[in-house]
């Protein structure tokens, strides 16, 4: 292990909540600092080697104070996906933008040694490429994927010898974690196949990279652990199956009705769409550089979540707003 204490911005989300888990499992003493929106119940409180921290981080004299003795910042905490960011856009643009430098400067100062930061996959936009690599023009169709795409440079200004900076940038994320999401298109699918009997298709057409949660925790691993020298100022996508909304219905579709042999055939209903992201990813470069091979498929995470469904780990999967990151911000009026 090449550090020993960990700095979590964001630790109590939908992938923090994988993540934090295997890092305390892997003996690293880890901080989680998270303005909460979704609570941290089911975070593991009682490890002595996790300490919780409610903050904002545009707060960034509170973020200096926290990160200090810690050796790696990794850096989760946005206001996630377009949808999200619509919701209001001055708050979007004060985290997502406007505190990022901040932050950095503040880890920087503060002794960190190497800074992980999860961009997003969607800062490519539209491609018509057979496969975007990481050379690949930013071309964003939203402020939530131009600002992803900034800070990766702005990161990139303050890097040292001593500061080691790099960018993952992850597909959309899939699968089963203890703080669930079921906004993300193949939850989304999966939840209306179980709990509707019935999937509705926005578009289809459009290409989507998709990566499984835990191999999502599993980069972020390769990252802290990763010779400094072959990750300073890299950016990494990292994705595993490139799927069109359409066939990750079909397959939902397929892998539900094994799983529940009982219900009857699952209907697909296919209306317009005015979300046009589309853009198949090459991860050759995290495999290449870094080892990095995915190991968890979407039909896996189909079946994880079904498992999920039936053993009654997610009540309420159409009402409760914990599962849909809008919703939740709507609510407890998010500012």
């Amino acid at each position: 292990m090449k550090f020993e204490s960990v700095f979590v911005t964001g630790g109590a989300g939908y992938c923090g909540s994988y993540l934090v888990p295997q890092l305390l499992s892997k003996g690293y003493k880890v901080t989680v600092y998270d303005i909460m929106y979704f609570g941290n119940e089911f975070l593991p409180k009682e490890n002595p080697n996790l300490t919780l921290i409610e903050g904002d981080i545009r707060n960034t004299a509170k973020i200096q104070e926290f990160c200090r003795n810690h050796d790696v910042f990794v850096s989760l905490a946005c206001i996630s996906n377009d949808a999200s960011f619509e919701l209001d856009e001055n708050l979007s643009t004060s985290v997502n933008l406007d505190a990022f430098e901040p932050m950095v400067l503040a880890a920087k100062t503060s002794g960190i040694k190497r800074f992980i930061y999860a961009s997003s996959s969607s800062v490519y936009g539209v491609s018509d490429e057979p496969n975007v690599t990481e050379d690949h023009p930013l071309v964003p169709l939203t402020l939530y994927n131009k600002y992803k795409g900034v800070c990766e440079s702005l990161l990139q200004k303050h890097t040292t010898n001593d500061f080691v900076g790099v960018t993952f940038r992850p597909a959309t994320v899939c699968g089963y974690a203890p703080r669930q999401r079921l906004d993300l298109s193949v939850n989304i699918l999966t939840n209306h196949a179980v709990n509707k009997n019935h999937i509705t298709v926005f578009g289809g057409d459009q290409l989507r990279p998709n990566l499984h949660i835990k191999d999502y925790c599993e980069v972020v691993d390769i990252l802290l652990n990763a010779p400094d020298e072959k990750i300073q100022n890299e950016v990494f996508n990292a994705g595993f199956q490139n799927m069109s909304i359409k066939d990750i219905a079909i397959l939902a579709k397929r892998v539900v009705e094994e799983e529940f042999p009982d219900k009857s055939d699952i209907k697909i209903t296919t209306t317009s769409s005015d979300d046009n992201r589309s853009y198949h990813i090459n991860s050759d470069k995290i495999k290449r550089i870094l080892g990095f091979v995915p190991k968890y498929s979407v039909e896996f995470a189909i079946r994880e979540l079904c498992g999920a469904f039936r053993e009654g780990k997610l009540p309420n999967s159409f009402d409760n707003d914990d599962y849909f990151n809008v919703r939740r911000l709507k609510r407890i009026q998010a500012i």
